[in-house]
């Protein structure tokens, strides 16, 4: 899903046996005391052999229950007078264990742990799928696709390669952990995610779906699989760039905001990472992904909570008083960097980057703009007005005479610095997601800015070395 703007356990079993322990040792003193208080006595008390069997001249034994553990005194004095009495009375004691007479000391008596029944009464199906995120029964992943190698990693899910049994096919899975919804609002999300892709099912320019499925570990989501890579990574590898080309990537963009805002469902986390290309021809598709922030929306209607990405978040985002516009506002960010290679509003923090854009300057001095025609940055300022309500919509966007298909904009090469700088943005922000990933190898170092001694981290960061080495080289 997407980025939001803005860790002794003692064994339950353990413990359970340890209270087992001290129970089982009570009582087994318990009767080791009350056998042996018998047995001494028994020892001590003599019998008459010369009587007859037949006829029974002794009094019936007396049996004594002492309630209190007799001094030494006591009991000394008691075997003087049995002796006294000629042995007409034969005693037998029976030790009872004494309980403490101060309070603090006394203890309630614990109680066994019972034994676990062998018949566990299960619940109900009708309960279970009251309780599973995808309310419906599914069936279990692995019956159905081979999970591969990692695709990706965010903040809740992981995607990984998967291919189909029955047919051999590829595709993308996204796994989101159970442990990690934590709340409804996590559970209800997930629920939306997949609702909203089922939404714009069959629009060439989102990703498909293929199906959900649950099980007690994660709700994984089988999609479309894209191997051609990121947009400006694309760009990048391409080399050659002009404007007639960020015309048409924006023509794709604008359009999967129209579509979305016409359903009724607003993406909220528009950014480039979340546009991929199917796969590396060079007419291929380019895919949105990505919609655990999206939502669905009814005319006039606001949001306050603010979510999304910090260069492309809209300042109707920040102030907590938003629509669709957001989105129209976050594509035009898009734009921006399309023809100049870095944000509108940038920040050394995400404090400063949301300051300049609540109040920051559209620089069109700087190269290249002076060499980007008039119509392109007509759009580019009409898609970043900071009033949602005078902002051009998605429709409005498509219609303007610079993104339309053989449009006004130029089929010649953008300047090379373009180019460089989409490099070095596009490296950053990897660089950036990883380091806050594996926190620098356990350092526990954000790194700000590339510099000298970065080598020198990078250099300790074991299987991560190689990966850091090609985005430090990129700068």
């Amino acid at each position: 899903m997407g980025n939001n703007c803005v860790g002794s356990r003692v064994s339950r079993d353990g413990f359970f046996q340890s209270i087992s322990n001290s129970v089982f040792w009570y009582r087994s003193s318990d009767n080791m005391d009350g056998h042996r208080g018998i047995s001494d006595r028994s020892t001590s008390v003599s019998t008459d052999r010369e009587a007859p069997l037949s006829v029974q001249d002794k009094p019936p034994i007396h049996v004594m229950i002492v309630k209190e553990e007799p001094k030494m005194e006591q009991v000394t004095k008691q075997k003087e007078d049995t002796k006294a009495m000629g042995q007409a009375t034969r005693v037998v004691e029976i030790k009872l264990p004494q309980p403490s007479r101060q309070k603090e000391d006394v203890k309630p008596a614990v109680p066994a742990r019972p034994k676990k029944s062998l018949h566990v009464k299960k619940p109900s199906s009708t309960r279970l799928m009251a309780d599973s995120v995808l309310r419906t029964k599914t069936g279990h992943l692995k019956e159905y696709y081979k999970l591969g190698r990692k695709l990706g990693h965010g903040q809740f899910g992981t995607t990984f390669l998967c291919v189909e049994k029955a047919t051999g096919k590829e595709y993308a899975c996204k796994s989101i952990a159970q442990r990690k919804l934590l709340t409804k609002d996590d559970v209800e999300d997930v629920r939306r995610e997949i609702e909203i892709m089922h939404h714009l099912a069959g629009h060439s320019n989102v990703i498909s779906i293929k199906g959900a499925y649950e099980d007690s570990v994660a709700v994984h989501m089988v999609m479309e699989l894209c191997t051609g890579g990121e947009l400006f990574d694309r760009i990048v590898k391409r080399g050659h760039y002009t404007e007639r080309k960020a015309a048409q990537l924006a023509r794709t963009i604008v359009g999967v905001v129209e579509a979305c805002h016409s359903l009724g469902v607003m993406h909220r986390d528009l950014k480039p990472e979340n546009f991929l290309f199917i796969n590396e021809q060079e007419d291929s598709p380019l895919k949105t992904i990505d919609f655990g922030l999206s939502i669905f929306f009814k005319p006039g209607e606001t949001f306050s909570d603010v979510v999304g990405s910090p260069y492309y978040v809209a300042p109707e985002v920040l102030r907590k008083n938003y629509g669709p516009e957001a989105d129209v506002w976050s594509a035009g960010v898009i734009l921006y960097i399309l023809l100049s290679g870095v944000p509108p509003f940038w920040g050394e923090s995400e404090e400063e980057i949301f300051e300049e854009v609540l109040h920051g300057d559209l620089d069109f001095s700087s190269d290249p703009w002076p060499k980007i025609t008039a119509s392109a940055k007509d759009l580019v300022r009409r898609m970043l007005i900071r009033n949602p309500k005078k902002r051009i919509t998605a429709h409005q966007v498509l219609c303007h005479p610079w993104i339309q298909v053989d449009g006004v904009a130029p089929d010649k090469p953008l300047d090379s610095a373009v180019l460089s700088r989409l490099k070095q943005f596009s490296a950053m922000n990897k660089f950036k997601k990883m380091a806050l990933r594996v926190s620098l190898c356990g350092f526990g170092i954000l790194v700000k800015h590339t510099s000298v001694d970065l080598m020198l981290i990078i250099n300790s960061c074991g299987p991560y070395k190689e990966f850091l080495v090609d985005l430090h080289h990129s700068y």
